[in-house]
């Protein structure tokens, strides 16, 4: 924990100053700003990506910095609590603990109840005294004393009125019971403070109660209300002047169920306004947070509701509303918070979702503010972004394929936009990347269920219309044939599988292979794994694939979660990990609600590295950022996160992507760098940034099973339960976002992350840990058609691979009969896997993404990229070259060279947002021996 103070503004980038709107640059992307009181004078308060706290002058500058954890701030409050005139500050923090410090940025003390991420924070008054008052995932409220001593718990269970519903081959969580989603002082004209708790217990919904308290009582006193839709942002003002503070609600959502809520808890009132009905004037598709707040044009009063990208100005009695008349002012770009100041017409805005690292307040009186908000771009690491993407853009117009590099390999876009010019110009020149029309099905086959598992028989997906035939369904999907080398379309979901039939799936494939066509059926959320789906499996998905072989049709497996490095390696799915449907099957994941994607990538990586598949796939996606749904600020408007991702994913391998198209202008240079061979497209055998050490993933532990795909209940957090399960892969279900890892947690010492957030671009410093089926013991399969793992990979991996075999919970001898605790075994395998990446021609250092391929006898690739998922910046990578010797170290586009002189530690610059590819040249060829 450290504080740090920034002296003058000569330190920081120049600032952008409008008339109406005033641009900060503060070199951090700033999730959460608020607004405090030192000595009279305002400041604002700013928590970054990882958590560090700042203060941010009005004028421009950027003061002390407190780094506290270094792990997300879930909540921040800032008001005066040692009575002394001037506000200490509030920092409610994923490692547990709420932090207090003073306005000069110094820790005055901090409280911690249990590991369970600390989620909400607010300080109320009663009889002048003030309380904080803290909410935690492990289902109570603490109110605190202002030195922070517990004063009173509350748990949940108390009062609490949630329940959870439905059936599932899951476990649910116990109920009443909740986690305090907000909480937020609602100030009464007799004086003091009520208290306001929204209550959670499932993450994509949180649509939970309203319960209001007076300060220290344990029951609510108001008629307990439930919230309508999922509630991503509470707040509390004076709307009618009575001196009583309403509650503003905003939605979690996509725009369908988007809203902005008034609740009058006296009169138990709720009005709401749906955004929908402004759909002519917003734009339609992204999961965003509607943040409501109270304020002034010229002498109304009136409702500032950020909506993404943009604002809606509406009046505060929400019955009186007309859409038509509504006020929209758009900008391109959405934004991670926005705050008002206490007595000031200003509204202070976080960084732009898209990466931005600026802070801008908005002057409501200045007339001109409408007019700068449209035309607002963010300096700073949005600019650079856009400006450097431009300039690797022109780099790659010059660029030519090295002559001793392979051609490139088919790379399948399944889902773009085939109406861009970008691809017509491809298609003319080159062959691959390959483009698909992706096509959306709103009406699909009314399938014969009368013989199917009783499940299944009943199973329907509410967004489908069943009223077409088998061979309508046929025609519905061959019309898209035309005009493309092939097609992509839902085959089902894990709603429902059944939205194309057997028979019509074997019609398909083989009308493709008459008309010389591509098929690849997507089948999303299959991450149910009970007798009932080992039904399917067996009757649909394996004589599907076995009807498929041979004839360039694919089965695309998009699920969630711990699939596939748990589910898949349960005895329905052995077919496919088996190999048997090598050609068929492709790996992918919809990685939303999910904390584990560096678990993902070694685990689909592992898979086609040990020959279970030819291929492997990745997604992009809107709600790819929404790891806490709660707070879905998943409306990036320049995609470069999804450019870095694929990137990285196709470095590594992946040849499909099933991606949702985002700014396709900003995109397209994905595709040339395909096509032109800029980014290299490895085979498995070429990889040499592969860590020799592998887990072997046997039948998964049913703890290990639930915690990993029960990830959206809020409400499972034991401390008991905790201490007793050390596990592999821990802190996986929906109580820990942002959560750190344990120190034995698989994605801390294997792959270097830290929380449970959005790691899409791992750094494995020691190379990629891949999760494979078993190659040792009694655990292998020597008979599987699959092969042998060191059979595919380079082969410098002869004789050193090292393997550990795991359930997910524990570590297990290669014969089976002994167990090692994951809390004391990870330290073996962590020295196993440094002493492993001395044997690796490269390793890199550095917050960021690499990938390392031979592409000829003297020749290496290395790919770096700004590991910086949502959060860019310009990194540096320390290179270290080992068991080779380079001539020539050169980044392909820009032509830039590098000092080999010290080839342990060789400095390389990425630029925000970017990339670099890098050709090694070596003196002698790399056999790896």
């Amino acid at each position: 924990m450290k504080t740090t103070l920034v002296l003058t503004t000569a330190l920081m980038a120049a600032s952008a100053f409008g008339s109406a709107i005033t641009s900060i640059e503060t070199g951090h992307t700033i999730c959460k700003v608020r607004t405090a009181q030192k000595n009279g004078a305002s400041f604002m308060v700013a928590s970054d990506y990882d958590g560090t706290i700042m203060a941010v002058s009005p004028k421009g500058s950027v003061g002390w910095k407190n780094e506290l954890s270094g792990f997300m701030n879930h909540d921040l409050w800032c008001a005066d609590i040692t009575g002394d005139k001037t506000d200490e500050i509030l920092a409610a923090n994923a490692d547990g603990h709420l932090y207090c410090l003073d306005a000069n940025g110094n820790l005055l003390w901090r409280f911690k109840a249990s590991d369970a991420p600390m989620n909400a924070v607010c300080v109320v008054r009663k009889g002048g005294v003030p309380y904080i008052v803290c909410g935690s995932y492990d289902m109570n409220i603490y109110y605190l004393s202002p030195e922070g001593s517990l004063v009173k718990a509350i748990e949940s269970k108390l009062y609490s009125k949630e329940k959870p519903w439905g059936k599932s081959d899951k476990i649910l969580p116990e109920a009443n019971k909740h986690v305090a989603n907000f909480i937020r002082p609602i100030r009464r004209k007799t004086g003091g403070d009520a208290i306001a708790v929204h209550a959670a217990i499932w993450s994509t919904g949180a649509a939970g109660h309203l319960y209001c308290f007076e300060p220290l009582e344990e029951k609510p006193f108001n008629k307990v209300t439930k919230l309508s839709g999922g509630v991503g942002e509470l707040r509390t003002a004076d709307l009618d002047g009575d001196g009583n503070d309403e509650v503003l609600t905003g939605a979690t959502s996509m725009i369908q169920d988007a809203y902005v809520g008034t609740f009058d808890i006296d009169e138990a009132r709720q009005k709401q306004f749906g955004i929908q009905q402004l759909k002519n004037k917003v734009d339609g598709f992204g999961y965003r947070v509607v943040q409501p707040e109270l304020v002034k044009e010229g002498k109304n009063a009136m409702l500032f509701v950020l909506f993404g990208s943009k604002i809606l100005l509406l009046p505060t009695d929400l019955d009186d509303v007309d859409a038509k008349e509504a006020e929209v002012l758009a900008n391109r770009f959405s934004y991670n918070d926005m705050w008002k100041p206490e007595g000031k017409n200003l509204i202070v805005l976080a960084s732009a979702q898209s990466g931005g690292s600026c802070i801008h307040i908005i002057n409501l009186d200045d007339p001109d503010w409408k007019h700068e908000y449209a035309a607002l771009q963010p300096p700073g690491n949005i600019t650079a972004i856009i400006n450097k993407t431009a300039e690797a853009r022109e780099q790659l117009q010059s660029f030519k394929k090295p002559s001793w590099e392979k051609d490139v390999p088919p790379v399948t876009f399944m889902t773009d936009n085939r109406d861009h010019p970008a691809i017509a110009e491809i298609e003319a020149n080159h062959t691959s990347p390959v483009f698909m029309n992706g096509k959306h099905l709103p009406r699909v086959e009314d399938v014969d269920r009368s013989s199917f598992d009783e499940v299944y028989r009943k199973k329907r997906d509410r967004r489908k219309k069943y009223i077409l035939s088998s061979d309508g369904m046929v025609k519905e999907i061959a019309a898209n044939f035309d005009g493309a080398p092939g097609i992509a379309y839902w085959g089902g979901h894990g709603n429902d599988p059944f939205q194309t039939s057997l028979q019509t799936q074997k019609k398909i494939f083989d009308m493709a292979r008459e008309k010389g066509k591509k098929v690849v059926t997507i089948y999303p959320e299959l991450e149910q794994h009970d007798e009932h789906f080992a039904w399917v499996l067996e009757n649909h998905f394996y004589p599907m694939a076995q009807h498929a072989r041979g004839k360039n049709c694919n089965i695309f497996i998009r699920t969630k979660h711990g699939f596939w490095n748990g589910i898949v390696y349960l005895p329905m799915w052995s077919k496919l990990i088996s190999g048997e449907y090598a050609d068929v099957f492709v790996p992918a994941l919809e990685e939303t609600t999910d904390k584990t994607m560096e678990q993902s990538v070694a685990a689909r990586l592992g898979i086609w590295a040990a020959g279970s598949v030819d291929q492997w796939g990745a997604r992009c996606a809107r709600d790819n950022t929404s790891f806490d749904r709660t707070r879905q600020h998943s409306h990036q408007e320049l995609p470069n996160h999804f450019l870095r991702q694929m990137i990285y994913n196709i470095s590594c391998g992946a040849t499909y992507l099933n991606n949702f198209p985002v700014d396709q202008d900003y995109m397209s240079i994905l595709w040339e760098l395909i096509a032109k061979g800029a980014l290299y497209v490895p085979g498995r055998s070429e990889l040499v940034s592969l860590s020799p050490v592998h887990l072997g993933m046997t039948t998964p532990d049913e703890r290990f099973l639930d915690t990993g795909n029960n990830v959206k209940w809020m409400t499972f957090f034991n401390q008991q339960e905790e201490d007793a399960n050390p596990m592999v892969f821990g802190r996986l279900n929906g109580s820990w976002p942002g959560a750190p890892n344990t120190e034995w947690d698989f994605s801390r010492y294997a792959a270097g992350v830290n929380d449970r957030r959005l790691n899409y671009l791992p750094p494995y410093p020691n190379g990629i840990v891949m999760m494979t089926p078993p190659q040792t013991g009694t655990f292998a399969d020597p008979s599987a058609p699959r092969g042998k793992l060191a059979d595919h990979l380079h082969p410098m991996y002869k004789g050193i691979l090292k393997e550990y075999i795991t359930d997910g919970r524990n570590y297990i001898s290669a014969d089976g009969t002994q167990t090692f605790k994951a809390d004391e075994y990870y330290k073996t395998i962590e020295t196993d896997i440094i002493d492993g990446a001395k044997h690796l021609p490269v390793t890199v250092s550095g917050d960021v993404a690499w990938v390392c391929a031979q592409t000829s006898p003297t020749h290496l690739r290395l790919t770096l990229i700004d590991g910086g998922y949502i959060d860019p910046s310009a990194k540096t990578a320390t290179v270290k070259l080992q068991n080779i010797k380079a001539t020539k170290m050169t980044d392909l586009l820009s032509k830039e060279t590098f000092d080999l002189s010290d080839p342990s530690a060789i400095k390389v610059g990425i630029d925000c947002g970017l990339f670099r590819f890098i050709d090694i040249e070596l003196t002698q060829p790399f056999t790896g021996k």
